[in-house]
């Protein structure tokens, strides 16, 4: 018997943006996902300081609510960081660990993600985990070395579809508006599948918006995306969301 695909996930990384004027966005989305038929999971992940208003947001909407980082304990002397278990309890579902931005930005290391994704597991959170090769080494021809690496070092040995997600995205293609090409964003997502469980969800993340969504979603084994900037506004996202519809 054929392996069934598992569910899309579509999440959009608000990243460092955001204060109450947005929570608007996140109305609009509510309302315009009343009027689509969803074949896919849809999911926002706020900065920490908008998590619970959002949630109050979108009350009765189909939108899971995840947070973008976390500490590896669950609490201490850990100024400015947050742990899953407050992500928890303010109303999350998930954590994005791992995030290129975190591993350029604060020097976190595949060890570093793991433990992260650890505390995400801990708290009953799924760990969306990020990984992805720069350009220099896309140019090297080491993108699925590195891929490879990061799998194998951020991936806890207890990882499994119903507590982990794995995003790919290029770093080279983040916030730039270039797009790698549908056969090597095919070529990394099979590499993926190869070293997982058939029913991980794997994201494609990196320059995703409405006028490639649907070629993107299309390609084999992308299930689901990863979506920064065009996750911002409503009808941005809402036109990568009904790639599933």
């Amino acid at each position: 018997m054929a392996q069934k695909s598992p569910k899309p996930l579509v999440a959009g990384n608000w990243k460092m943006n955001g204060t109450t004027a947005a929570l608007k966005e996140a109305r609009l989305l509510a309302g315009m996902l009343e009027d689509v038929r969803l074949r896919c999971e849809v999911m926002i992940c706020p900065p920490a300081t908008l998590i619970t208003s959002i949630k109050s947001v979108v009350k009765g909407a189909k939108i899971k609510l995840g947070g973008q980082d976390c500490h590896w304990y669950a609490h201490g002397a850990h100024t400015g960081d947050i742990s899953s278990e407050m992500l928890k309890d303010a109303g999350c579902s998930a954590v994005i660990v791992g995030h290129s931005e975190r591993r350029a930005d604060h020097g976190e290391t595949d060890e570093t993600v793991r433990l992260k994704a650890e505390a995400a597991y801990r708290a009953d959170l799924t760990a969306i985990i990020c990984i992805g090769e720069t350009l220099e080494e896309r140019k090297a021809g080491r993108t699925l070395e590195v891929i490879a690496r990061q799998l194998k070092g951020s991936l806890p040995m207890n990882a499994v579809p119903t507590n982990t997600v794995v995003a790919y995205e290029p770093v080279w293609a983040i916030g730039t508006g270039l797009t790698p090409t549908v056969e090597q964003v095919a070529e990394v997502h099979a590499s993926i599948r190869a070293k997982t469980d058939p029913a991980l969800r794997i994201l494609y993340g990196g320059s995703v918006k409405p006028a490639n969504a649907v070629e993107l979603m299309s390609v084999a084994n992308v299930n689901g995306a990863l979506v920064g900037g065009a996750s911002l506004k409503a009808a941005d996202f809402i036109g990568i969301i009904k790639a599933y519809t």
